[in-house]
């Protein structure tokens, strides 16, 4: 560092300064006579003014809340415009007074999200003429974002995740909602795909198409041919299966043979007895 350079503030050594090392102040420039006019200071170049509802993520009459055109490394860096094209100091006192509740109703809501702590509220004015407030989302936690860096950290740190950015607008646009107005920012859509093994083969299509039947004739007679090979089939098991039936059939008559032996002995033995058993003569009736 030049021995002539100016003393670096001490902020340089909070903790919340995003930077370190070897550091100098830039030299003060001279001051103009007349300020150049800001963006938009004619309605008719206003940007906020000519941007259509479409752009915001909740409009309502006299309201509208947009975002950046990308997540950056904030959880939320949302801004509040008032429809009517009016910069702080020139709102009546209607809008006025809506000014002071919709600070606090987009703070509440950013603040409702998962992961932030605090939400800074920011209105400088030096670029587009248009009332504009900055509203940025600390993420919980981060002790080193406290204070007046924070919207120098949101240029620094890694982006958030896409899905989970236009969450967030989504949950802010409905918060708001409840109070009136249009919500219009949506939440992510499921990007559905399909399975990659699905595969199309243009000569089994060309096969199948051959043995596609052209008349109700051929129907019929395809029909037909499918039952008598499902019959020959059923017939051609039960072939298959002869050996076993057979035995099992010889095996039964020759049980039913050795039975009917028995019975026959049986009966002979009884005739015997009944043979044996004297005779029983007659008695006359007087």
């Amino acid at each position: 560092m030049p021995d002539n350079a100016a003393p670096l503030p001490d902020f340089t050594r909070w903790p919340s300064f995003p930077f370190e090392g070897d550091m100098r102040v830039k030299p003060l420039a001279d001051p103009v006579e007349v300020e150049p006019p800001r963006s938009g200071e004619d309605a008719a170049d206003c940007v906020a003014c000519n941007t259509p509802d479409e752009a915001y993520i909740w409009v309502s009459e006299r309201w509208r809340v947009r975002a950046m055109d990308r997540p950056t490394g904030l959880p939320m860096v949302l801004i509040l415009e008032c429809r009517s094209h009016l910069d702080l100091g020139d709102l009546p006192n209607l809008l006025a007074a809506e000014l002071g509740v919709m600070t606090v109703r987009l703070e509440r809501a950013i603040r409702s999200l998962d992961g932030v702590a605090r939400v800074h509220v920011n209105r400088w004015g030096d670029g587009s003429a248009h009332l504009h407030l900055w509203f940025l989302a600390r993420p919980y936690g981060r002790l080193q974002l406290r204070g007046t860096f924070l919207s120098l950290w949101d240029d620094i740190l890694p982006v958030i995740p896409e899905p989970q950015w236009r969450e967030n607008l989504a949950l802010v646009a409905a918060w708001l909602a409840e109070f009136g107005g249009q919500a219009i920012a949506e939440p992510p859509h499921i990007q559905w795909e399909a399975p990659s093994t699905i595969t199309h083969s243009p000569s089994a299509a060309h096969d199948a198409d051959d043995h596609r039947p052209a008349t109700l004739g051929d129907v019929e007679a395809k029909t037909d041919a499918e039952i008598g090979t499902g019959t020959e089939t059923k017939t051609e098991t039960e072939a298959k299966n002869g050996t076993g039936t057979e035995a099992e059939t010889e095996a039964t008559v020759a049980t039913e043979a050795k039975t009917e032996t028995k019975t026959a002995s049986t009966i002979a033995v009884a005739n015997d007895m009944v043979e044996d058993v004297p005779a029983v003569q007659p008695r006359a009736i007087t």
